[in-house]
C-alpha cells in the first residue's frame, strides 16, 4: 500500500528544491527523505523529478502530481494541527536507544518526572546509530561514533571495565599472582573459576582478557544471564567472577556485596557520549533526558581503596 508519508515528502521536496532542505524541514535524515521518494517513483513507476546537482528539478509528471494533490495535502496539514490543537493529550514522544543497564540504573527510577512521553529501545550500537540516522531514534548513548554528518556527539561520561566476584569468592591465590605480576598464570587461574556474563555483553569479557593477556578467553562462562543486573543479584550471595562497567556496581561495592578482583592492566574504558541529530524537533525534550543521566551519572570512588 502507498504511505501518504511518501506524497508529504514529495511535497516537501518540490517546494524547497533539494534533498537536504526537505529533510531539514521534515526532521528527518536526508537518506529518509531518499528513501521515500524512490519509493513514491517505484510505486509510481516514473522519474518525478530530475536530479541536478545544486536542485530538484519536477519532471511533467512530477509537476502533475503535485497540482493533483497539492489542495489535498494542504487540507490534510491543517487537520492535523486542528486536531493536535484541540487534542487534550499533546505532549511529544521522544525515543532513545541505550544498553539495558544505563536505563535501569540511571533513568528507569525517573520516568515518572518527565513532562513527554518516551519510548526506549534497546540494541547494538551500529544499530542504534542507524536508526538514529534516519529518525527512528531521536537519541542515543553510545560508546561508538558514526561518520553521518548530520549526527552529533557530546561526551558525557567515561566506563570503566573491571572484573568482580562475588564477597564470598576467596582470592587469596589470585591476589598473590596479580602480586608477583605473573600473567600466564593468572590467566590459567582465572580460566578455571566461575564465570557469569550475559548473552548480549560477552564483549565486555573478550575485550578485558584480550587487553590483559593478549588473546581471547578459552573457557566459556558457567552462567549466562539476561541482565549485568541478574549478575550482580546473583553473585552477591555466591562465587566467581565477572567482567561489569563501574557504573553498574558502585552500590553493590559500597555494600560490600561484591568485590572488585582487578582494574586490568592496561583499563579498558569508553568515552560515553549523547548522540542526536543535529536538527531535531525535540531539542527541549533531549536536554531534560541529558540533564537527568548527568545528574544521576555515579561519581564511583577509586573500586579497589
Amino acid at each position: 500500500m502507498i504511505n501518504l508519508e511518501w506524497f508529504r515528502t514529495f511535497k516537501v521536496i518540490y517546494e524547497a528544491g533539494t534533498l537536504s532542505a526537505a529533510a531539514q524541514a521534515l526532521f528527518i535524515s536526508q537518506p529518509g527523505v531518499s528513501l521515500h521518494l524512490s519509493s513514491l517513483e517505484s510505486y509510481a513507476g516514473h522519474r518525478l523529478f530530475d536530479r541536478d546537482t545544486r536542485k530538484m528539478v519536477a519532471t511533467e509528471r512530477g509537476t502533475m502530481l503535485y497540482n493533483f494533490i497539492i489542495d489535498h495535502m494542504n487540507k490534510l496539514e491543517e487537520a492535523e494541527h486542528n486536531l493536535h490543537r484541540k487534542s487534550k493529550v499533546e505532549k511529544p514522544t521522544v525515543s532513545i536507544g541505550m544498553s539495558t543497564g544505563i536505563f535501569q540504573y540511571m533513568l528507569e527510577a525517573h520516568i515518572s518526572e518527565l513532562p513527554f512521553n518516551l519510548v526506549t529501545r534497546f540494541g547494538d550500537y551500529p544499530q542504534m546509530l542507524q536508526e538514529l540516522n534516519n529518525g527512528t531514534l531521536d537519541l542515543i548513548l553510545t560508546p561508538q561514533k558514526g561518520t553521518q554528518h548530520n549526527l552529533d556527539y557530546k561526551p558525557f561520561a567515561k566506563e570503566r571495565f573491571v572484573l568482580i566476584c562475588g564477597n564470598q569468592t576467596d582470592t587469596t591465590e589470585f591476589d598473590e599472582l596479580l602480586l608477583k605480576g605473573d600473567r600466564p598464570a593468572l590467566k590459567e587461574w582465572l580460566s578455571v573459576q566461575n564465570w557469569y556474563t550475559t548473552a548480549s555483553d560477552q564483549e565486555h569479557l573478550n575485550r578485558f582478557w584480550s587487553a590483559s593477556f593478549d588473546t581471547l578467553p578459552s573457557f566459556r562462562p558457567k552462567y549466562v544471564l539476561p541482565s549485568l543486573g541478574s549478575i550482580l543479584r546473583c553473585m552477591a550471595t555466591g562465587k566467581g567472577f565477572a567482567v561489569v562497567p563501574d557504573f553498574l556496581c558502585c552500590n553493590e561495592i559500597a555494600g560490600n556485596s561484591i568485590k572488585v578482583a582487578w582494574e586490568g592492566s592496561p583499563p579498558v574504558e569508553d568515552t560515553l557520549y549523547f548522540g542526536k541529530r543535529k536538527n531535531t524537533a525535540y531539542a527541549e525534550e533531549i536536554k531534560f533526558l541529558e540533564d537527568i543521566l548527568a545528574k544521576n551519572w555515579p561519581k564511583c570512588p577509586e573500586l579497589l581503596t
